[in-house]
């Protein structure tokens, strides 16, 4: 989701760098210099001047190169070679400074969610109520809108590594303050919401900032790949997190699930010192205040593309999570309580499984078609989960939806970091955090709804269907999405 400036580079015609020019200042592939307020991914032909350089080969760390093209026949790759294919693109990792971000945030994330877990059981086992496990959903969603658009803007402003650590910082410290009433055995409910609401904070501003980097360290070719391997690693963050929060609450204490959060986090504070410098490209203007946040929404409403990139993620998420759904229909269709879990677990697995696959993505230069197809995939799968009363097929099929919503964020995420101007990136990543933040939220409100009025069968399958259709209506009442191709060199204004 961003503004978009498409880019019409293949992986063949991507140059390597020979010279070591200015870091964030573009130059032409006949080494003259790009005034530097070329935008980072203008338009151009086979003769003009190609993108910047990522700072990863700035920084005196090798880009990673597109595979050479077999040498073999068909025939002799066989097999092998198709798998390769269709395995998940690792090259970015090739780039030493995306792959430390990468390895950080995934060993991060981990300890993450394990405090993501603990923290509501925790505060259930004080208080006994679900209403103020419920109001922690409140505590993180007002810092994360709040500070998730500021971090945007500022993340515009300054040096986006610095900013990462110093927002990194503040979630580890909050990390810490949890560890710390855990050990005393505080037990404040006022202390741990303001601590979570901290921690929200130092998210709020880390998520779009560690999304915005990733365009400058990667070529632009690999950016799809790049937004694949981090979206696969959260998402198994997101299986392993709860699985080690489990057998650390059954087996020791909320202070040993915060620790192991702790000691995982220095591992994403390390990566994150050790990135290069990534200033912002050309001259800074203005302050990253409120009127910045304007100046990004307003941007983004004349940018149908990236406008629309973000609606299709409030309809998929919006009309069709049924997540609300899971525990009444673990109880009256699918056999009680053991079978609660398999299905939260299954959209999580499907997207593991999908990013393990993934390898055909940056191969797709329609996305705006691709995301359209993937969301429509998504939503028919979760229709069809809700009409079996076979729990295996219903994981699998909620499975398959997760694959799609996987593919659908990849290429989201992909057209704002291609599309949208490095000065823009931030801001739009700030919304896009909102956004994605926002969405399961909103679904589990009218999931809920539609199923206290309709029945949860109802709610379940029609939210799916409803979902299939209208986004299909998006995309064809805004045809520059559909257009959407990142050979083209026009702008879909």
């Amino acid at each position: 989701m961003g503004d978009c400036q498409t880019v019409s580079v293949t992986s063949e015609q991507q140059p390597t760098p020979t010279d070591t020019p200015d870091i964030g200042r573009p130059s032409a592939t006949d080494g003259t210099d790009v005034p530097s307020d070329t935008p980072p991914h203008g338009p151009f032909e086979d003769t003009s001047p190609a993108p910047a350089p990522a700072l990863g080969a700035l920084a005196g760390e090798p880009a990673a190169l597109p595979e050479p093209a077999s040498a073999g026949s068909g025939e002799r790759a066989g097999l092998g070679g198709r798998l390769r294919r269709l395995a998940i693109d690792a090259r970015p990792l090739r780039v030493p400074a995306f792959r430390r971000l990468w390895l950080g945030h995934g060993v991060s994330f981990i300890g993450f969610q394990v405090t993501a877990v603990a923290v509501p059981v925790q505060v259930y086992d004080m208080t006994g109520s679900s209403f103020w496990v419920g109001m922690l959903g409140l505590v993180n969603l007002v810092p994360l809108i709040v500070f998730g658009l500021w971090g945007g803007a500022i993340a515009d402003h300054v040096d986006r590594r610095k900013l990462l650590f110093i927002s990194s910082c503040v979630t580890w410290a909050s990390t810490l303050l949890l560890l710390v009433q855990a050990l005393l055995g505080v037990e404040s409910l006022a202390l741990i919401m303001v601590v979570v609401a901290v921690q929200a904070v130092g998210f709020a501003v880390s998520s779009p900032t560690r999304s915005a980097i990733i365009p400058r360290l990667v070529d632009a070719p690999l950016v799809s790949a790049a937004n694949t391997l981090s979206f696969t690693a959260s998402t198994a963050g997101s299986l392993a997190g709860p699985l080690f929060a489990g057998v650390i609450l059954a087996r020791w204490n909320y202070a040993a699930a915060y620790g192991l959060d702790a000691a995982l986090f220095t591992v994403g504070l390390y990566s994150a010192f050790r990135l290069p410098g990534i200033p912002p490209l050309g001259d800074v203007t203005g302050s990253p205040g409120l009127r910045s946040v304007f100046d990004g929404l307003r941007y983004l409403s004349t940018q149908p593309v990236l406008m629309m990139s973000f609606v299709v993620d409030i309809i998929a998420m919006g009309v069709a999570m049924p997540r609300a759904l899971f525990p009444e229909l673990a109880e009256t269709r699918f056999g009680g309580e053991g079978a609660v879990g398999w299905l939260f677990a299954s959209i999580a697995l499907g997207a593991v499984a999908g990013g393990l696959v993934s390898g055909w993505i940056g191969r797709v230069h329609r996305q705006g078609i691709a995301l359209i197809v993937s969301i429509v995939v998504w939503g028919l799968a979760v229709a069809a989960a809700g009409l079996t009363h076979w729990l295996w097929l219903a994981v699998l099929l909620l499975a398959v939806g997760g694959g799609a919503d996987l593919v659908s964020a990849v290429f989201r995420q992909t057209m704002l970091q291609t599309y949208a101007p490095d000065e823009m990136r931030g801001r739009l990543q700030g919304v896009f955090t909102v956004v994605v933040a926002g969405g399961p939220r909103l679904g589990d409100l009218r999931a809920g709804a539609t199923a206290s009025a309709a029945g949860a069968t109802a709610s379940w399958v029609g939210g799916g269907l409803a979902c299939a259709v209208l986004v299909v209506v998006a995309g064809f009442a805004v045809p520059a999405l559909l257009r959407y191709d990142t050979r083209l060199v026009d702008r879909f204004d």
